[in-house]
């Protein structure tokens, strides 16, 4: 027989560990090794690899009955089997083992009940029976638990390795072992290994409290990842569209490349909109996602004067593809209707935005020289006017930095000549309502200079030229109106042209470095570096006759008036007046260093730049007045991740005349001081938080995500209309500020100010508890925009959110609270008041 297989090795390790042919043995735990005997390998026997017995207390053998007893918590291995109890018995005759635990007379409590892992999975419970031969399986009191889901039941049995029946079964998410928060009761369960629970006359119990209406069946998931399945609807009433019940569709997951979402909202006073969503990704080559709906929405009843219906359409596009190392292809689409699409959009940001960009680009660089080339299409719709501007297309090339005569080491002057190049085509198309406006031309851009050092000073000549190539050109005609009185007629000249301009110009500049040690207060040292520099640019008069760029029309006056031909194409045209300019700018950095810490090994000094301060003005040689131009002031600093600050101020050296800016005559000249400030603006971030919690009893959760194969476009798809982040439980506050200033005043006597506060604040009342605002202040207009109020609570398994917006478009409410399992999501009440709704 083939269970005589074990019983013939253990009898040898009988004999060979004690030597004598008692019926019943009595031996210290051990390990069981199958019979390699020659006459044992033309057998073929169910124990085929290596059995692990031990125990506390000692392993009992009767080989005339062929059984096998452990006692005191006995643990047996076999293959991916494991059973843990404090009694275990085995019969070989039957492939049977049967476990329980050990009772404790003076408590009357049982301890090391049985325990079987298989497979990664674990069953507990009161009594275990168990045949290692069919795999199958009797479990008394039971209870498991499968990807977060916790199931038990009076009785559990295993039909085979992925089939279980549950009697009185109980299926919670909730790890409250005490007593589950919620948790579905059936008399009878079907489990299917990481698939799903299948169960009949379902009960859900709140705290213990069952709900008084069944469910005839229901169908738990707990197959981890994507996979098919119906999208149950979410139940409301909208004030406007009445009853609804949304997101309503199927999901179909085609395999581990592709996916497909389809759902529909229907509101019974005849709206309804169909969504669709189309998701592909093959790792480390591509991905992406196709989005389209279709809307329909009515307010009013068919009789009303003021009845209205809007249709809308939505199609976007998503894609990122790496094609080989150095190419890529990069594509984020969006075509609307002419109407705002405002509905079911959880996102404040996507509801205030006034167009829609598209861009697409096909990117390729070659490693070897440096050059690359991109194909890109763009694409802009604005809402309120329903203007559309495409460039369809821009292709780009690039050529690197080039050193034509460098050879390496020492650079003389002619080695530090280098040169690059950059040339685009571009095509642009504007069309407002029914009427096409496209312009093109090609651009060829070619710098070239020089970077030779002389003692301190680095100097850099340079050359710039520019030829573009247009097939059009304008010409401007001077005709009488119905009044009499000049009308200038413009005209498109199909004909190819070149408009070549250059210009060149000089540049120096110097480093200087002023340290100071302090060797005090944890500060090492101290760097203040100053960075002068000038640089003189000249570019000469293009609109003689010579160069042919620009023309004259006659007005009836007699007069010739000066036009560029080349005013309303894409690159423009050419300088119509000579520019010599010159142009000096001071930055300054300063800089600490703070010591290590000698008694630390571990410690290292740190750099911290403390400010940076950039000054800059200007000086026009060819200006016939106002040659200086206004001196400007930038300053920043930021320590760490906390507090940043920002600012920028602007100067003028000249007077003004009422409300004329600036006129031709020097502050200093009039007695009214250097500098006049005719602009000041800062902004302060200020960004705190408390220490993350070490332990807490509340669980930190997140609605979770798709495959991280797919592109998610900062949002997810899948969870419901109103799609937010959960708070985090675990940092007891956090606190964003922002502050801006900014003064304008062209003339002392006009003055525009304008200033606002925004920020958010996170805040844990209790450590269940969290209140979180955010939004923005005019502190000149005095009023609000956007603002938000959400009140949390963490009920252990459940969720609870509510978030208010009190003024404004958007203004509503929200009240949602769910389970936070992923695989029952779904598991929700949501309540509403024109939440989003763009009213």
């Amino acid at each position: 027989m083939k269970q005589l297989s074990l019983v013939i090795l253990i009898f040898f390790l009988c004999v060979f560990s004690f030597a004598q042919t008692n019926d019943n043995l009595l031996i210290p735990a051990q390990n069981i090794l199958p019979d390699t005997s020659a006459d044992s390998k033309s057998k073929k026997y169910d124990v085929d690899t290596t059995v692990f017995a031990e125990a506390k207390d000692s392993i009992f053998f009767n080989i005339k009955e062929k059984k096998m007893f452990i006692y005191g918590s006995g643990n047996l291995k076999y293959k991916q089997t494991e059973i843990k109890s404090g009694t275990i018995e085995i019969d070989f005759e039957n492939s049977s083992i049967l476990a329980y635990g050990t009772k404790l007379d003076s408590l009357n409590k049982i301890t090391d009940s049985p325990v079987l892992s298989e497979a990664g999975e674990i069953y507990q419970g009161t009594q275990m029976k168990y045949n290692f031969k069919t795999q199958q399986g009797v479990i008394s009191f039971a209870q498991t638990e499968q990807e977060g889901s916790k199931y038990t039941g009076n009785r559990i049995k295993k039909v085979d390795k992925d089939i279980y029946f549950i009697a009185d079964g109980v299926y919670t998410t909730c790890d409250n072992d005490s007593c589950p928060h919620y948790h579905f009761y059936s008399p009878r369960m079907k489990v299917i290994h990481k698939n799903q629970i299948v169960a009949e006359w379902i009960f859900l119990h709140f705290g213990g409290v069952p709900f008084p209406i069944p469910l005839p069946f229901a169908v738990f998931p707990i197959e981890s990842g994507r996979r098919s399945g119906i999208i149950p609807p979410i139940f409301g009433d909208d004030a406007t569209y009445g009853t609804y019940f949304s997101r309503f569709g199927y999901f179909w997951a085609i395999n581990d490349y592709f996916d497909l979402n389809l759902t529909g909202d229907f509101y019974t006073r005849g709206s309804y909109r169909l969504n669709s969503l189309f998701r592909y990704a093959k790792r480390y080559e591509f991905s992406g996602n196709l989005e389209g709906s279709y809307g329909s929405f009515v307010i009013g009843e068919k009789d009303d004067p003021d009845r209205s219906e809007t249709n809308d359409w939505r199609l976007r596009w998503n894609h990122n593809q790496t094609i080989t190392p150095t190419m890529k292809f990069d594509a984020r689409l969006e075509f609307l209707s002419n109407n705002r699409v405002t509905r079911n959009i959880s996102d404040v940001n996507d509801l205030l935005r006034n167009e829609a960009i598209s861009n697409a680009t096909l990117f390729k660089s070659w490693d070897e020289s440096g050059n690359s080339m991109s194909v890109s299409y763009n694409r802009r719709q604005v809402f309120q006017t329903n203007e559309v501007y495409e460039i369809l297309p821009n292709i780009t090339f690039t050529m690197s930095q080039k050193y034509p005569f460098r050879t390496g080491g020492s650079q003389s002057l002619l080695e530090t000549f280098g040169f690059s190049y950059s040339g685009t085509f571009e095509n642009r198309r504007n069309r407002k309502d029914r009427e096409l406006k496209i312009r093109g031309g090609i651009n060829h851009q070619l710098n070239a200079s020089l970077s030779p050092k002389i003692g301190y000073f680095s100097f850099s000549p340079n050359f710039s030229y520019q030829e573009r190539w247009y097939n059009k050109r304008i010409e401007k005609l001077s005709l009488p109106n119905f009044e009499g009185k000049d009308s200038i007629v413009t005209n498109d000249i199909n004909e190819i042209n070149f408009v070549r301009t250059f210009s060149f110009g000089i540049s120096a500049s110097t480093k200087l470095y002023g340290i100071f040690n302090p060797e005090m207060l944890g500060i090492k040292s101290i760097r203040h570096t100053v960075i002068p520099s000038v640089n003189y640019s000249f570019t000469p008069d293009f609109s003689t006759k010579g160069w042919g760029y620009f023309d004259y029309y006659t007005n009836l006056a007699g007069q010739q008036i000066k036009y560029n031909k080349f005013e309303n194409e894409i690159y423009g045209g050419a300088s119509d007046r000579e520019s010599q300019s010159l142009n000096f700018s001071l930055s300054n950095v300063f800089e600490m260093k703070t010591q290590s810490d000698p008694t630390d090994t571990t410690s290292k000094e740190n750099k911290i730049q403390l400010l940076n301060l950039n000054a800059n003005i200007g000086y026009d040689f060819t200006a016939d007045s106002l040659k200086f131009s206004d001196l400007r002031l930038n300053y920043r600093t930021q320590i760490g991740n906390v507090f940043s600050f920002n600012g920028g101020s602007t100067f003028s050296l000249y007077d003004y005349e009422g409300s004329i800016s600036r006129v031709n005559r020097f502050l200093y000249d009039a007695g009214k001081g250097l500098l006049r400030l005719t602009n000041f603006n800062f902004s302060v971030s200020l960004t705190l938080s408390g220490e993350k919690l070490k332990s807490t009893q509340t669980q930190q959760t997140s609605r979770p995500l798709q495959e991280s194969g797919f592109a998610q476009d900062n949002r997810n798809i899948y969870q419901g209309i109103y799609y937010m982040s959960d708070p985090d439980f675990t940092i007891p506050w956090d606190l964003s500020l922002n502050f801006y200033y900014n003064e304008s005043r062209p003339v002392p006597t006009k003055v525009t100010k304008s200033s606002s506060i925004s920020g958010s604040m996170n805040f844990n009342l209790t450590p269940a508890w969290k209140i979180s605002v955010t939004g923005s202040y005019d502190l000149q207009r005095k009023e609000f925009a956007a603002p938000q109020i959400r009140i949390s609570r963490d009920l252990h398994c459940w969720i609870m959110n509510f978030t208010w917006n009190p003024v404004g478009t958007f203004r509503g409410y929200m009240l949602e609270i769910r389970v936070k399992a992923p695989q029952l999501q779904d598991l929700k009440i949501t309540k509403r008041d024109q939440f989003f709704e763009g009213r």
